[in-house]
């Protein structure tokens, strides 16, 4: 069975998680991490696509083998429960009873056709904080249409900003809304509803538009086109306050890999940190580049001048001894720097190592938020696909064994 810590501030409360894919379930995997038993509600007539999908440890297949799927659930319990049977929403609705929080990312014409609103779980628990987080919000003529982050990327302008202005939108490479704007949005927002039940006991309706949600990004952009009538496109790495600004090619290091550095200048002072590591160089001597103003009428070339100096050095060494001198800096890291390499997120103890039934020896995030009087803990690795399905039954819903097992047999826990 399932514990919890009684240190962590989100112990005692259940989630009743009835989302998929990203958004939703990275939110249930904060709120775990933090001492919730997030209960995720799942059926082999409609399994999770992240259940199937990659990256996966060779030699092993099936529904738990899949390291995205696994680190977005990790420390829940899974319970089969096929919403498409006759009596799977009872079943449904005696765990919203004996939950605290509803958590679904599913459009509202699911929502409804399950009977699981708002308005239909307050009748069997009125204090119940249901969290709805689909892609165009509950409402609206756009409120059905189907989509994640790469589809938020585009609706949303951020895909149109992505990219260098004489090619096409590029998109952020990832469903990145998915696993940031998104659930971060939605964990706050169900905090300030817990304590507003713990204050008043009254629950209530969140509805978290992912596409409002990730539209908020956009302000400044939406600022200079109200304000000012510009419409601002696509400029590659460039910025709109510092110069330099972009990725830059070093020396590959000696496995052949690529090596880049990025660097960002806000101000003259720090420009001129970087000049004075450049001594000697046609970049420290151009007198074009002395200023702000004159960085910026001279752009190609000062990227040009820049990058010949940075192909003859070491990304990492040339990253710290500008971080020393204080221009902000830092070596364009890959998978295996973040992981075998970066001293700092090393000391900081963010990846966590678990032991999974089929993957064995894993790698995942930790919790996301350092909380020093009451921290998070990440000490239990994503379920096997139904594995408490009978724990959850019988202990939580109150189910016999018998009950459990005729249900079974009917196709409800499945």
């Amino acid at each position: 069975m399932t514990t919890h810590d009684a240190t962590r501030p989100l112990n005692g409360i259940r989630v009743a998680d009835f989302s998929w894919f990203g958004a939703g379930p990275i939110a249930g995997r904060t709120l775990a991490d933090f001492g919730a038993d997030v209960i995720r509600v799942e059926s082999e007539a409609r399994v999770d696509g992240l259940r199937r999908g990659e990256p996966q440890k060779p030699g092993v297949g099936g529904y738990n083998a899949s390291s995205f799927f696994n680190n977005f659930n990790a420390a829940k319990r899974s319970l089969l429960l096929n919403m498409s049977t006759e009596g799977a929403r009872d079943v449904a609705l005696r765990l919203v009873e004996r939950s605290d929080i509803f958590l679904s990312n599913l459009t509202p014409r699911v929502i409804e056709r399950w009977g699981l609103t708002y308005e239909q779980l307050c009748e069997v628990k009125p204090d119940i904080i249901a969290a709805y987080q689909p892609m165009q919000g509950l409402w609206g003529p756009h409120r059905d249409f189907l989509g994640f982050g790469a589809v938020l990327t585009p609706t949303t302008g951020l895909s149109h900003l992505t990219g260098d202005p004489e090619r096409r939108p590029v998109g952020v490479g990832t469903n990145y809304p998915d696993y940031a704007i998104n659930p971060g949005h939605t964990v706050i927002a169900i905090l300030a509803a817990l304590r507003h039940r713990r204050r008043t006991g009254q629950g209530q309706q969140i509805e978290l538009a992912q596409v409002e949600s990730v539209a908020a990004t956009m302000g400044p952009l939406l600022l200079d086109y109200t304000a000012n009538g510009v419409n601002q496109t696509r400029q590659g790495n460039r910025s709109s306050w510092m110069c330099p600004h972009g990725i830059y090619r070093c020396l590959d290091d000696q496995a052949g890999r690529e090596r880049w550095i990025a660097i960002a200048i806000g101000s003259d002072a720090q420009w001129e940190s970087l000049r004075a590591l450049a001594e000697g160089s046609d970049l420290a001597m151009d007198e074009r580049f002395g200023t702000m103003l004159g960085r910026r009428r001279n752009e190609d070339a000062l990227n040009a001048s820049l990058s010949a100096w940075t192909a003859s050095l070491d990304a990492a060494a040339l990253a710290e001894s500008l971080q020393s001198a204080g221009v902000p800096a830092s070596l364009v890291q890959d998978a295996e720097d973040i992981v075998d390499h970066d001293e700092h997120l090393a000391e900081r103890g963010h990846y966590r190592y678990l032991d999974h039934p089929e993957t064995g020896r894993s790698l995942y995030d930790g919790p996301t938020v350092q909380l020093h009087g009451t921290p998070g803990r990440l000490d239990a690795p994503a379920p096997l696909f139904g594995q408490h399905t009978l724990e959850v039954a019988t202990e939580v819903l109150g189910y016999s064994e018998s009950e459990v097992a005729e249900l079974t047999a009917a196709g409800v826990f499945s």
